[in-house]
């Protein structure tokens, strides 16, 4: 395990090793932080460097992990971030920038100087069968590679939801239809299915048959009445078959599927893979098919505040409850009734109702704020890579 040192001003101004008075790390049965990448962030939030370097993150909200792979959406950077095996050390650089003609470049559409090659607001990330999939999501597209990349730099082979590699208007400059995205933030294959959470729109996209070519209209459209509509909630109240916010798509481990609904903060499920739209045979976080409300001020057993992000191993889901500074570990989620929710675990904070950013204390290795993107492997080890995206870092907590 590599062992994080946190640094923390005394009164005289001075820095000292983190004291186990300022947020003792806490046990959370068998999984702890073994890696931070990004921020270290002595004592408090750091703000994020003026210029980036190959080590720094700001604002991550994608991440995806596997054994010798680990891929960051830096999303204030506007860049994707690879390294090519693991990095065991802390602060660790990458191997290889997207996005950015270099390491120390910034800005939208690779430093204002176009959009070809550039990203904007990148989020959502996807690898499936050595190809690499990136929701660029301010520029309402897919960015595809065939291989994943290992020089700097190296532009994508398609693009998805644009006519063209520099358009970047939503939905291609005109209506909503199957093969247009506005604010495309997850990306997920599922049981060979790809589904792509078109957040703007309001909806989730399928393709049945894996990930799309470019211009393939989408085989199903979850969350509205036809390809063409967008408005939230399908233009009325919170229903079963409507989102708000749509953020990420994970397995349920049984032919089926959960959809973070963010914005009416709750987990919508299907018992199977949906043929066409339909209602949802589930949800996590509500009491009900028609709740929809935040609760920021009461303890937070059994809620969520903007759930954005959202991984699944085997049938056990991790969820990002990001407004509550947390993850939650649901066990085999699909033997719940409607309306229920029974975490085991709560990594971040010390219990089940707590949701303080840092705890309300230092920052530390197993702290969190606004956590947004998931990614849990088993495999040699087994990972949950976190996008902290708050603390600017990303974190690999391993189940020993």
């Amino acid at each position: 395990m590599v062992r994080v040192t946190i640094l923390s001003p005394d009164a005289s101004g001075s820095a000292n090793p983190y004291a186990a008075s300022q947020n003792p790390p806490l046990s959370y049965e068998d999984w702890a932080p073994v890696t931070v990448l990004g921020a270290a962030s002595e004592g408090g939030l750091m703000l994020p460097s003026a210029t980036p370097t190959a080590g720094h993150l700001y604002g991550p909200r994608g991440v995806w992990i596997d054994d010798d792979l680990l891929i960051a959406a830096d999303t204030g950077n506007h860049r994707v971030l690879i390294w090519h095996g693991l990095p065991t050390e802390d602060g660790a650089p990458a191997d290889v920038v997207l996005g950015q003609p270099d390491a120390i470049t910034e800005g939208p559409a690779a430093g204002g100087s176009g959009a070809a090659n550039g990203m904007y607001l990148p989020t959502g990330i996807l690898v499936s069968d050595g190809r690499l999939v990136i929701a660029d999501a301010w520029h309402h597209r897919l960015l595809v590679w065939d291989e994943v990349p290992t020089d700097t730099g190296t532009p994508p082979d398609a693009v998805i939801g644009q006519p063209d590699p520099e358009a970047v208007d939503p939905n291609a400059g005109g209506e909503a239809g199957a093969d247009t995205f506005y604010w495309p933030f997850g990306i997920a294959l599922v049981d060979g299915r790809c589904y792509v959470t078109d957040t703007g729109n309001r909806r989730v996209l399928c393709w049945t048959d894996g990930i799309p070519e470019p211009g393939q209209p989408a085989d199903i459209v979850l969350g509205q009445p036809d390809s063409r509509s967008r408005e939230e909630n399908r233009g009325g109240p919170v229903a079963a078959d409507s989102f708000r916010w749509p953020h990420a798509v994970a397995s349920d481990g049984t032919g089926g599927l959960w959809v973070a609904d963010a914005g009416n903060h709750r987990i919508l499920g299907w018992d199977a893979h949906p043929t066409q739209d339909r209602p949802a045979d589930r949800v996590l976080g509500q009491p009900d098919f028609t709740s929809g409300e935040e609760f920021p001020y009461v303890p937070q057993e059994r809620r969520f505040r903007f759930p954005y992000g959202l991984a699944s191993a085997d049938g056990d889901l991790a969820i990002a409850d990001t407004a509550n500074n947390r993850v939650l570990l649901q066990p085999t989620p699909d033997r719940l009734p409607v309306g229920a929710l029974d975490p085991t675990l709560s990594l971040g904070q010390p219990d089940l109702t707590a949701n303080g950013e840092n705890r309300w204390d230092a920052v530390g290795p197993d702290t969190m704020c606004w956590p947004y993107g998931l990614h849990w492997h088993r495999g040699a080890r087994e990972l949950l890579a976190v996008a902290d995206s708050g603390n600017n870092r990303v974190v690999l907590w391993e189940r020993r």
